[in-house]
This record gives structure tokens, C-alpha cells and sequence, in this order.
């Protein structure tokens, strides 16, 4: 049902004791991207880490660095992140005035462009930035913490932005409450990237972790 997800784990539930080595584990545990939960303490009720732990943690996997900035404002930290080693930059709709203008500066810097969408936010806010983006992430939680429980209602939001990408070669990924039960709900709604933290991190071994996400194994 599932097959043809991607599993990006979100390094918010590693150990950050050893956070280069958590990286290493789930880059050869089968990964398939690396997700990184940039949090400022003021766009949402929580701090993480910054451009040098980007830079820190970069040379240990070559996987896509899906770099998931939730902070405001936003347009000045973008060239820091780009030049620590994010390849994707996805900025949230409700944290910068111009978000053609960013999705723009994301471009310029020669990285890829995400949107993010909060469970309150309509997908309708991306309609016209949609030629700027190769992703769009759907939150199905309310940013700022991990281990939170899946919103249902962000299905049909999913589903009807699926249906306004139409043919557009641009992924829909989900963030919060993933896990083997949601995880196929959200890939029939439609998306194909799937963020997970504490079902990796927190369901060692993360081969057996990502394998049950990736194929909605609802046995865990």
C-alpha cells in the first residue's frame, strides 16, 4: 500500500548526545532522506539547533538533507542553512509576508524549495507558488514538538492539494503522528514523503522501523 514512500527520520527524537552517529545508523538503516526540525522558540514553543549543526552533522550521510525550518522571520537565515549543507529548504506559509519572494531566494541559492502548511492553514495559500516548489509538507500535528498524535482531519487537506498539483512533478510529505497505523492513511490520501521521529529513533532496530513504515506493516 505503502511501497513507494520515502521515510525521511526526523532527527528531533535522535539522542543528540550522539547525533552524528544517529544520523550514520538510519542513513544505513534505509533512509531514504534525512529530516531536520529547525525550531526557534518563537514561531513555535520550542528550540533546536542552527546552521552549525547542520554543518556538524553533514559529513555524516549523503542523503538529502530535507531541512524543515520553522522559524520567523525566515529570509534571513536561508543563505546559513544553504551553505551548511541543507539540499531542500522548506519554509512554513505562515512565516514569511512574501512567500513567492523566499521561495524565489531558496531557488537562487541553489537548493530545492518545500512549503509547509499548519493543520489550521488552507492549501490554498500555495496554489500560486506551486512552479516554485518540488515538495509540499502537510503538518498533521501542530509544530513545535515530537511524539504528538495524528490530526485525521489533515486527510482531506492532503487530498485535495493532490489534486491541485495535478501532473506536477512535486511530492506531498507529512510531518507528525507517523507511524504504521497512520502511515497508510496518508499515503492513500496522497502523500509519498513520509517524516517519522519517534517511530524510528524510538522503535530501534531502525531497519525493522523503517521497513514497517514503508510497507504500512500495522503489526509494528
Amino acid at each position: 500500500m505503502s511501497g513507494g514512500a520515502l521515510i525521511a527520520p526526523s532527527i528531533l527524537s535522535a539522542d543528540f548526545a550522539r547525533l552524528g552517529e544517529q544520523v550514520r545508523a538510519v542513513d544505513e538503516a534505509g533512509a531514504d532522506w534525512i529530516h531536520l526540525d529547525v525550531m526557534d522558540g518563537h514561531f513555535v514553543p520550542n528550540i533546536t539547533f542552527g546552521p552549525e549543526v547542520v554543518r556538524a552533522i553533514r559529513r555524516h550521510s549523503a542523503k538529502c538533507f530535507d531541512t524543515h525550518l520553522m522559524i520567523s522571520p525566515v529570509d534571513a537565515y536561508l543563505e546559513a542553512f544553504a551553505a551548511a549543507g541543507a539540499d531542500r529548504i522548506i519554509v512554513h506559509a505562515e512565516a514569511t509576508t512574501h512567500l513567492d519572494r523566499t521561495l524565489q531566494a531558496i531557488g537562487a541559492l541553489g537548493k530545492a524549495a518545500g512549503v509547509a502548511l499548519n493543520p489550521a492553514t488552507s492549501e490554498a495559500v500555495v496554489e500560486h507558488v506551486l512552479d516554485r516548489v518540488d515538495l509540499v509538507l502537510v503538518m498533521t500535528v501542530n509544530p513545535g514538538f515530537g511524539g504528538q498524535r495524528f490530526i485525521q482531519s489533515q486527510l482531506e487537506k492532503i487530498r485535495r492539494l493532490r489534486t491541485m498539483i495535478g501532473g506536477r512533478a512535486i511530492r506531498i510529505e507529512v510531518d507528525g503522528g507517523i507511524t504504521p497505523e497512520t502511515a497508510p492513511l496518508a499515503i492513500e490520501a496522497g502523500a509519498s514523503v513520509l517524516v517519522a521521529g519517534s517511530a524510528v529513533f524510538g522503535s530501534p532496530p531502525y531497519d525493522r522501523a523503517i521497513a514497517a513504515l514503508r510497507s504500512g506493516d500495522r503489526s509494528g
